[in-house]
């Protein structure tokens, strides 16, 4: 994970929630070792910019692009699966929690181990508390230890845990299946889980008590329920533009 990768997952995101066509992110690593090995600690030391900026500071900020990333996942609108088919390490085990699901070969392995180098997993902190208790995630970024998919599946991080050879089949039937969704919906469904995540109950109930009378107002709530009344499949609409117009009152 360079400057390079994570500037270009940005890029690659931002196109796929501007674009309709797309329902679906899938997160994969290239060859059969690792779906990210974490961070290039060689690759990535301060910059020199040639005295244009104060190269500590600028070091910093670009640090922040992970978290940005993180972020800018979590607010895509669309849901997102990680295809772990290996190594998920340090800002890789982050990249693959932040996910809404992990689908991982019997072959994954997972870990944040940056205490071994001096360092501290500060901002896959947020991914690691959302998928699993607190104590088990400071337990892991206290040991290092590397964890394999059959105790990350216990653990409750893996979404799905399929033999080597599975993994493709069974990332594209998640991915059908997902497809297959009123795409509206999801999103205004999905930005809710996010934005009630970290709430109290008393925060929480009052917005999803809203949020419930504008999504019966959508005409997929509409088709959805004429559907089910006449017995017949939902026919949902491609554009999300037009998937969330409201219907007459």
């Amino acid at each position: 994970m360079t400057w390079e990768v994570i500037g270009g997952l940005r890029e690659h995101l931002a196109r796929a929630k501007a674009d309709p066509s797309v329902r679906v992110v899938v997160l994969a690593g290239a060859g059969d070792q690792a779906f990210c090995a974490g961070a290039d600690l060689s690759g990535m030391v301060p910059r020199d910019l040639g005295g244009a900026t104060d190269e500590f500071a600028d070091h910093h900020f670009a640090r922040g692009w992970l978290a940005e990333l993180f972020e800018e996942m979590w607010k895509l609108g669309k849901p997102t699966i990680a295809r772990v088919q290996g190594w998920a390490m340090a800002g890789g085990f982050g990249l693959a929690l932040a996910c809404d699901m992990v689908i991982a070969s019997e072959r994954a392995r997972f870990g944040a181990p940056e205490l071994d180098v001096g360092l501290w997993p500060y901002m896959v902190t947020v991914p690691m508390l959302r998928s699993m208790p607190p104590k088990k995630a400071l337990e892991l970024m206290l040991t290092g230890r590397a964890v394999g998919a059959e105790e990350a599946e216990r653990i409750g991080f893996v979404t799905r845990l399929v033999p080597h050879d599975q993994l493709d089949g069974a990332v594209a039937t998640m991915v059908a299946l997902l497809a297959s969704k009123p795409p509206g919906v999801m999103r205004l469904g999905r930005e809710s889980f996010y934005a009630v995540l970290d709430s109290a109950a008393t925060e929480a109930l009052p917005y999803l008590h809203a949020m419930l009378t504008v999504t019966s107002q959508t005409a997929e709530a509409a088709e959805g329920i004429a559907a089910f009344i006449e017995k017949r499949p939902p026919a949902w609409r491609t554009a999300f533009e037009d998937d969330m117009t409201p219907t007459d009152p």
